[in-house]
Parts: structure tokens; C-alpha cells; sequence
């Protein structure tokens, strides 16, 4: 699973905020189930998007990880019998199911061939993970990768893949520490693929969905950085029926943007608003209440060290205390003591930082996946609290 975002639309963007041409091309995307089975189903989505999104032909086939190549040429998708796709804005569609054996946690191409006039109005932008760009045509069968000269770090269009297994789920959710910012790209190194391998191991068969954007807040919307959590969370639980367990993590944004310079033209921290610890407590009951309703166990993550001076750092102690006292969620993973300096508990222990004080090391993203509380529960809670 993948979170969508909005593409900032308006003059003169950054790079980093810059979509790649797609338009008649072939976009190859690599995916990782969590779970093994005989067919899959995709999930595609147009949301946020103001114009039509248009797929001529889709493919998918095992992938080498680390290319765009491809082991086969693999297998066409079809959507309600027909091989493409034409979505309104804001609209959503399944897939029919794709008789394909699928291994857990081994990578596959999903290749996409896009209409004439396509752009790209939405993405998960902090990937960590190659995409694919061909020259102009449909190489969704290609084997090769000569075809594939562009590259991109984003996903885009297909938000889930869903395996045919009877099996819970479990969502990871929030910002960039659970998107895996500064992870090693292209080697599944955030924490819930951790968590995927941990199960895997454990032969307990539950799926893992990541729903963190990096920027994401859990209170206020950015330009930028996606729809704050407590008004994306509902819909998010809506397209994935199987969660039983959600494990959130969010609110460090919500501490440290309001001190954000701002800046002229595009600003991402937009709206610097200042919140409390009620505010962010307030917040917490609400995805707890939305999870409850969705039958699903709600943990609590407590906020990791950030090297906050200290009015921040109060605030984000504050917001723990209250954490690990609470008896409102299903439990509380923390976080905070999985990654702290024993010796100066505001900062990450230094093998577990990845260099900028705020998001973990691949070694520090392996001890949070560690940190979550095994066997992973399969039913609903009995009595939500």
C-alpha cells in the first residue's frame, strides 16, 4: 500500500516538486507483497487529481529490484474485461483479480501504459523506491530495459495490491519516520518492511501496509506534504477492509513546523500553526474513535527524539507522557525508548540516526519494527474502548 498525495500545482516549482513526463509513456513501478498467493488485484486512484486519468494497458511480472528488467514478460490486467482505464477525477477501481503466484516480499513490476495527453497530478512522493519512465509507446511487456531510460523516486496511480489471502492486516501510519525518509533506497529498509520480514519469519501471516507521508501532520493540511492524518485516516481504513491492527505515529510535524521560517512562494510547512499538547491528544482520540468504528486495534506510538530545543522537547515529552498513560487506544508502541540515548534521551542513539538528529538509521528503523509487540492479534477487538 501507498498513500496519494496532491502534487503542488503552480508556477516554477522546485525540482523535488516537478512530475516526470508521462504522457503516452510506460510507467514501471516496483511492488513488494507481504504475502504470498495465486492472484492479485490492484488499486488505482485518481484522486486529487482535476483531469481524467487514462491507462491504455497494464502488466505486471517479477521483477529484478533493481532495474527496470523484468523475469517475464508477465501478466495483462484487465478492469471489468476490458484491458484499459478511464477514471473521473477523484475516482477509484479495482482491478480484476491476476492469476499470478506471488512469493512474499520478493519485488514485481507494475507497468502501466499511460494515454496520449496524461500527466501526473498526484504521488507518494518520499518512495524510497526506483520508478521507471519508457520512451513513448507501450513497453509493458518489455523484458528489457533499454526502453526504460527515465527514472522517478515516487509512486503513483496504484495505491494497494492486494493478494488473495484470507489474512488480518496491519497499517502503519504517519509521517516520514514511517515512510522511511533516509532509509537505503531500493532495499526495503523502513520500518514496516522490518515488521514484514519479523512476521514473515514468525510464519504468522499478516499483511503490512504503509500509510506514512513524509511532512504528513497529524492536525493540518500542507501544500505539500498531504492531507493532515485525522481527516485522511477514515478513507484510508475505508480501502483496506482487512486491517485489524494500526499502529500510528505522527505529531512530531505538527511540534516543529510552526517554527518554520516562511517562505515565499511555494512554503510546505504551510500553515505554521501552533499546536498543544491537548490539541495533539484531541487528535489521537479521534483516529482512535475512526479506528473503533473500522473494528480495528488502535497503538500509539510515542514521538522519537528529535534534538528539539527545549520548549519543543517539553511539548514532545508532554505528548509521550500522556501516550504511555492512556488507556483510550489498544496499546502503545514506544517508539521513543526503542531510539534514545539513554545518556541524552532527547537525541537518537548514534547508531541509530541516519545523520540528520530526526529520522532513523536503516539499524534504527530495524529496532522500531523489533519494538512492535508479536503475535500480531487477527480478529477485531471485542470491546472497543
Amino acid at each position: 500500500m501507498t498513500s496519494l498525495q496532491a502534487i503542488p500545482q503552480r508556477t516554477s516549482l522546485p525540482a523535488l516538486y516537478t512530475a516526470p513526463d508521462v504522457a503516452g509513456k510506460t510507467v514501471r513501478q516496483i511492488v513488494y507483497p507481504t504475502l504470498a498467493g495465486e492472484s492479485i488485484r490492484l488499486h488505482v486512484s485518481n484522486r486529487y487529481a482535476t483531469t481524467p486519468l487514462v491507462i491504455e494497458n497494464v502488466r505486471v511480472a517479477p521483477s529484478h529490484g533493481v532495474s527496470a528488467a523484468t523475469a517475464s514478460a508477465g501478466v495483462a490486467v484487465s478492469f471489468a474485461g476490458r484491458a484499459g482505464l478511464r477514471l473521473p477525477p477523484g475516482a477509484e477501481a479495482d482491478s480484476d483479480p491476476v492469476p499470478l503466484s506471488v512469493v512474499a516480499l520478493r519485488p514485481y513490476a507494475v507497468s502501466i501504459h499511460l494515454g496520449a495527453d496524461q500527466a501526473l497530478q498526484a504521488w507518494h512522493r518520499v518512495a524510497s523506491q526506483t520508478s521507471y519512465v519508457s520512451t513513448p509507446g507501450d513497453h509493458t511487456a518489455d523484458v528489457d530495459a533499454s526502453a526504460f531510460r527515465g527514472h522517478f523516486t515516487q509512486f503513483a496511480w496504484v495505491t494497494s495490491v492486494a493478494v488473495n489471502h484470507l489474512a488480518p492486516a496491519v497499517m502503519a501510519i504517519g509521517d516520514s519516520i514511517t515512510d522511511g525518509m533516509r532509509s537505503t533506497p531500493n532495499a526495503g529498509r523502513r520500518w514496516p518492511d522490518a515488521l514484514a520480514r519479523r512476521l514473515n519469519d514468525a510464519h504468522q501471516p499478516v499483511a503490512v501496509l504503509s500509510a506514512g507521508i513524509s511532512g504528513n501532520r497529524l492536525l493540518s493540511d500542507s501544500p505539500c506534504y498531504g492531507e493532515r492524518l485525522v481527516s485522511r485516516f477514515e478513507q484510508e481504513l475505508d480501502h483496506q477492509p482487512g486491517v485489524r491492527t494500526v499502529v500510528v505515529l505522527v505529531g512530531i510535524n505538527d511540534i516543529n513546523f510552526p517554527a518554520m521560517p516562511t517562505r515565499q512562494g511555494l512554503d510546505c510547512d504551510a500553515p505554521h500553526t501552533s499546536v498543544n499538547a491537548k490539541d495533539l491528544t484531541s487528535g489521537y482520540r479521534h483516529l482512535i474513535d475512526v479506528a473503533h468504528r473500522h473494528h480495528a486495534r488502535l497503538l500509539l506510538g510515542t514521538l522519537t527524539p528529535a534534538g528539539l530545543p527545549p520548549d519543543r522537547e517539553s511539548l514532545r515529552l508532554a505528548v509521550n507522557q500522556w501516550i504511555r498513560s492512556q488507556h483510550e487506544s489498544d496499546g502503545v508502541v514506544d517508539f521513543d525508548a526503542a531510539l534514545r540515548d539513554p545518556a541524552r534521551p532527547q537525541q537518537l542513539r548514534a547508531n541509530y540516526d541516519s545523520g540528520d538528529h530526526v529520522h532513523p538509521s536503516d539499524a534504527g528503523y530495524a529496532a522500531m519494527a523489533k519494538a512492535v509487540p508479536l503475535p500480531m492479534p487477527g480478529g477485531a477487538p471485542s470491546t472497543p474502548r
